[in-house]
């Protein structure tokens, strides 16, 4: 089965609860990751989650198999979470299909959450005709789309917004449909909603709980760090470290902006200007206007030769390193700030190369 992340805005497409391997793609991680984890909480047999690496399966294919037909210590449910890049995840699960196909047993749940992949790979076209799979492409929402998506949450949670505040959290999250989830469960614990008892919640309630915007949030160290503004670093990670801004977080909005970069060059193609984008265009992008200077500046930066003679961009390059900087965040979460500081300053390094 295939689907669009249109489908997923107020809730799964049909027959998706029914498939056990999910393998979802595409620039928008963030919605992608939303997606597959709203789909693994509605499973009656999701049980325990077991993350794996796509590295790790791509160096051991058999490994996917091994996990997702053992059983928990306690002997309960499972259901496997691949984080992955590109086709890293394709051999494992087309070694999974032929053992289940041989009589291997049932497996788990499969989640595969797949950065730099599209539903033109070799792991999509794998899975796409399969009744038991679902694949779904996730390109970077526009705003209009996240305030949908924003709208679905709050009713799930029993809050009934007003106004344009559907529209003001997808913006205070940046477009992030995880920050944005986030931000609806503290106004739902705020107004003291539940779907049993609608509350209305109103910008006053939004405001009250300390929502973070764009200017004091992330915006800043990301302009300052793909901008290639060297002498802004250090005080941009000195106020990161004051706000307490999450380093996964941080990663986060990096990549978002990265997918962003990416979905611009694609729409212009190699010869188009990014000041030939029509208003249209930008609202569909999410170019807004407070940040076109800035993103006009690091698209100019990010789309330059990796290398003199190179057909690969530097956004070519950067992508992937993030992906493994998110990675490699979560798997040390005792030294992530630090970590993170490090990798900022030698990207901010890089995108100053003239």
């Amino acid at each position: 089965m295939k689907a669009k992340n249109s489908d997923f805005l107020r809730g799964f497409p049909a027959g998706a609860l029914n498939a056990r391997i999910f393998f979802f793609c595409g620039p928008d991680e963030a919605g992608a990751s939303a997606a597959a984890a709203r789909l693994a909480a509605a499973l009656p047999d999701a049980g325990e989650r077991v993350e794996l690496a796509g590295a790790d399966l791509k160096r051991d294919p058999a490994l996917l198999g091994d996990e997702a037909r053992s059983t928990s210590l306690f002997g309960d449910k499972r259901h496997i979470w691949v984080r992955a890049s590109g086709d890293e995840a394709h051999d494992a699960l087309q070694f999974l299909i032929e053992t289940a196909e041989a009589g291997a047993g049932e497996a788990a749940p499969v989640f595969v959450v797949a950065t730099s992949a599209t539903d033109k790979s070799r792991t999509a076209k794998l899975l796409e005709k399969r009744s038991d799979a679902l694949v779904a492409m996730f390109h970077q929402p526009d705003l209009a789309a996240v305030a949908q998506a924003v709208r679905g949450m709050a009713d799930a949670a029993g809050l009934r917004l007003g106004g344009d505040l559907a529209e003001r959290i997808a913006r205070a999250a940046g477009l992030d449909v995880r920050l944005a989830q986030s931000e609806i469960d503290k106004l739902a614990l705020y107004c003291d909603a539940d779907p049993q008892a609608p509350r209305p919640a109103t910008p006053e309630d939004h405001a009250a709980i300390g929502a973070a915007t764009e200017e004091d949030g992330f915006a800043p160290l990301v302009n300052a760090v793909l901008g290639g503004e060297l002498g802004k670093i250090a005080s941009e990670i000195k106020r990161m470290r004051e706000l307490g801004l999450n380093p996964v977080g941080v990663a986060l909005a990096l990549e978002r902006r990265a997918a962003q970069l990416a979905n611009i060059a694609a729409y212009l193609g190699p010869r188009g200007a990014f000041d030939r984008i029509d208003k249209g265009a930008e609202m569909r992008l999410g170019i807004f206007y407070k940040e076109k200077r800035d993103i006009a500046q690091q698209f100019k930066r990010w789309t330059m030769p990796a290398a003199r003679g190179s057909r690969a961009t530097r956004l070519d390059r950067l992508i992937p390193r993030l992906t493994a900087l998110h990675r490699s965040l979560l798997a040390n979460s005792q030294s992530a700030e630090l970590l993170l500081a490090q990798e900022l300053a030698e990207i901010a390094r890089y995108a100053a190369r003239r």
